[in-house]
């Protein structure tokens, strides 16, 4: 039996000259960017990371592996200082997950070919906290809502292009109707839709919205509060319209107009259903114009299911957040839902002491 020879990670090979360098940083955001997609992560999640990385890197002025704290200290806390909130969590987070990629990848790699020890410079003391403060989206009411489908259910008649039109319809309905996001939605394929799953089907959401960018986190979404109805008539009366295979592997549920080069057909982009909810509303519902996005549609969807009767932690199932307090700040109630329990909890105070003082 022989010893095997163990390579001390303090000794390095060779330092790389200035042009193994730059092929070297040239070739990590390819992988990078490859790793996160294998992870599952959508697109646009992908392309966020990655202009945040670049626009550190460009103040930086060197490869971004030699960041220290004092660095970080230095970017968040005078080069970001003003900015928004979101801003500075959303570019820390692309930076703790590009160091979690270094470490699990080229730790030993970078060290033997440079000295160092790869490390993330932001740590528990300089790391940009997300505001304490979440913006109020309080949504529209259901009259609102009513309206505003309606006048574009009426457009879907004598619209130039039914298909496009009746597909972006259905997206906006799901996110009213089941809180679905518009990146959930689009991901989804056919074969998603389980039919035979519950009382009215469910969606198998295999991209759901992961937290802290740890990817994907797959539900199953119950077609209920007339999901099952709107959608069965999208895949019935409107999918033929973009393609007639419905029975090949991987077609997407909301199909584009454009096709992959084999012919079939490509998914619509998030773009394009953000956009024609704007122009629904600036058509039916003006005094929202501006403000009705996908996700103020997914507080309305909580917001009727709870004063609906729906249990906080059924509403915290179907979004697929992770905490209930998440879910609590998706809920808005119109009217005078407060004060009635607040007189109810008075009523039950006074009847108990009249059973004291009698």
């Amino acid at each position: 039996m022989t010893l095997a020879l163990v390579r001390d990670l303090r000794e390095h090979q060779r330092l790389m000259t200035e042009e193994e360098i730059a092929d070297f940083e040239t070739d990590l955001p390819a992988e990078f960017v490859l790793a996160r997609a294998s992870a599952g992560l959508v697109d646009s999640t992908i392309r966020n990371d990655t202009n945040h990385l670049e626009l550190i890197r460009a103040w930086f002025g060197r490869p971004l592996w030699e960041m220290q704290p004092a660095d970080a200290d230095a970017y968040f806390g005078k080069v970001l200082r003003d900015a928004r909130p979101a801003t500075r969590t959303g570019r820390a987070g692309a930076l703790s997950v590009f160091f979690e990629f270094l470490e699990l990848r080229h730790k030993v790699e970078l060290h033997g070919l440079t000295g160092r020890v790869i490390e993330c410079p932001l740590d528990e003391m300089n790391r940009p906290r997300a505001s304490t403060d979440p913006q109020l989206r309080v949504p529209p009411t259901e009259s609102e809502i009513d309206r505003l489908f309606a006048g574009w259910r009426e457009e879907l008649v004598s619209c130039r292009k039914f298909g496009p039109a009746a597909r972006n319809y259905a997206v906006a309905r799901l996110a009213a109707d089941v809180g679905l996001r518009i990146n959930e939605a689009r991901m989804l394929d056919l074969d998603d839709v389980r039919w035979e799953l519950g009382r009215f089907g469910k969606l198998n959401v295999r991209h759901g919205k992961g937290s802290r960018r740890k990817g994907p986190k797959p539900r199953l979404v119950p077609l209920i509060n007339g999901a099952d109805r709107s959608l069965r008539w999208f895949i019935e009366d409107v999918w033929g319209h973009f393609d007639a295979d419905d029975a090949r592997p991987g077609a997407p549920l909301f199909p584009s107009e454009r096709k992959n080069g084999d012919g079939s057909c490509a998914r619509a982009t998030a773009d394009v259903f953000r956009r024609s909810l704007a122009e629904a509303t600036d058509a039916y519902l003006p005094a929202w114009s501006g403000k009705l996005t996908p996700h103020v549609l997914r507080h309305y969807c909580a917001s009727q299911l709870y004063r609906s009767g729906m249990t906080l932690f059924a509403i915290q199932e179907l979004l697929g957040h992770t905490w209930t307090g998440t879910t609590a700040r998706y809920v808005h109630v119109h009217r005078s839902h407060v004060e009635e329990a607040w007189l109810r909890g008075h009523e039950r105070a006074t009847d108990r002491w009249k059973g004291l003082t009698s």
